[in-house]
């Protein structure tokens, strides 16, 4: 009887090991793929291709470097920096920094796009939130894949997180994880910690530019929504594209940028790389408290039956019914708002212009969807 204990015992210990094995070889062969980046296809208008760390030298080859395209003229103007996924599950704003970078040309002045500034965010997920690790769009060539990501870089590449967080160089205290949040670290430390570096090289970059856009999206119960929050510097521009954008039936808030808030794009920039700062937010049901499970359906279609009875109650701050707010009208928002930026800046600084050709048009992202505005796959 001892004897038959004993063999049942081990098959039992042999077969939870071997279930470790599997756990820990599935898990292993899932950590090491959210690193492999999603393909990016430069279009025919750009000019040059780099990486982040050429504004700071320290980021090469480590997990906060990250592609930056600059989508050229040969005529002196303006030059605009875009910068998508300073939240990588903020996933409207780099689908429309994807689109300028493989369909715009410009034919005076300079777009800089960085697709994915926080590039270490793209390569994990919150476990406690059940985000989806990536996501398809089809394209007449084929489907592409995209990350979703996380907020805050990742762990592995910046460790431990201090208990009270100081911003540099203001010394506002902020929680401690929020040292991994790219979008309170600016201006950053060449001398910092991953993040730190990862923002004082966009400062960087901010400061060969004219004017940078940020482009971020927020739940749904979020009071910023679905507006522009613009520095000082840049608000002429920001209420003239406002305007605009109302006319086209877009609508479009404005706020300024508080000056007592620390660590954002929208303020930082504006204060230390003498840039017209302007940051965008769009409306994201996947990111809210409100959801329900967070499905393909719903980070793609946005749609949310939750968010529904929610509007309903008044506890919104968007509109929000049975169509949802599906990604490619939230990218489609966010184009448009750069164009009337443009549009804006080109009126009042008619000397140093920025012109766009080919940008994919609001009423044509909405109708059609991403799919057509993105390059095939491309050929391994």
């Amino acid at each position: 009887m001892a004897i038959a204990d004993t063999i049942r015992s081990n098959k039992s210990a042999l077969a939870f090991s071997v279930a470790a094995v599997i756990v820990a070889v599935t898990s292993g062969s899932i950590f090491n793929a959210m690193h492999q980046a999603e393909p990016i296809v430069a279009g025919a208008g750009v000019t040059a291709q780099k990486m982040l760390s050429s504004f700071e030298p320290s980021l090469a080859g480590g997990p906060g470097d990250t592609p930056v395209f600059e989508i050229g003229s040969d005529k002196a103007g303006g030059t605009l920096a875009v910068l998508g996924g300073t939240h990588p599950q903020e996933i409207a704003g780099m689908m429309a920094a994807v689109l300028l970078i493989e369909n715009v040309k410009v034919t005076q002045g300079k777009l800089i796009v960085v697709p994915q500034s926080n590039r270490s965010g793209f390569t994990h997920t919150d476990p406690m939130e059940a985000y989806l690790h990536s996501y398809e769009v089809d394209t007449p060539g084929g489907k592409r894949w995209f990350r979703v990501g996380m907020r805050l870089a990742n762990p592995v590449h910046q460790w431990p997180d201090p208990d009270i967080f100081i911003h540099y160089p203001s010394r506002e205290g902020m929680v401690g994880h929020e040292t991994r949040n790219l979008n309170r670290n600016h201006p950053g430390r060449k001398d910092g910690w991953l993040v730190g570096r990862v923002s004082y090289a966009l400062t960087q970059l901010a400061k060969t530019s004219t004017m940078i856009f940020d482009l971020h999206e927020a739940q749904p119960e979020y009071p910023v929504i679905n507006k522009m929050v613009s520095h000082e510097n840049a608000f002429e521009v920001s209420a003239t594209a406002q305007s605009n954008l109302q006319a086209r039936r877009i609508p479009m808030g404005l706020e300024k940028s508080p000056k007592n808030l620390h660590g954002l794009s929208h303020r930082e920039f504006g204060d230390h790389a003498n840039a017209l700062s302007i940051l965008a937010e769009s409306a994201n049901p996947a990111m809210g408290r409100f959801r329900g499970r967070t499905s393909e359906e719903l980070v793609i279609g946005g749609k949310d039956v939750n968010y529904v009875k929610a509007a309903q109650l008044g506890r919104l701050f968007v509109r929000f019914d049975e169509s949802g707010w599906p990604l490619n009208v939230r990218v489609a928002r966010h184009l448009a708002s750069i164009e009337e930026v443009i549009n804006a800046y080109n009126e009042i600084n008619p000397d140093k212009q920025i012109i766009v050709e080919n940008f994919p048009k609001y009423k044509d992202v909405v109708e059609k969807g991403l799919g057509p505005f993105l390059k095939p796959p491309p050929k391994v």
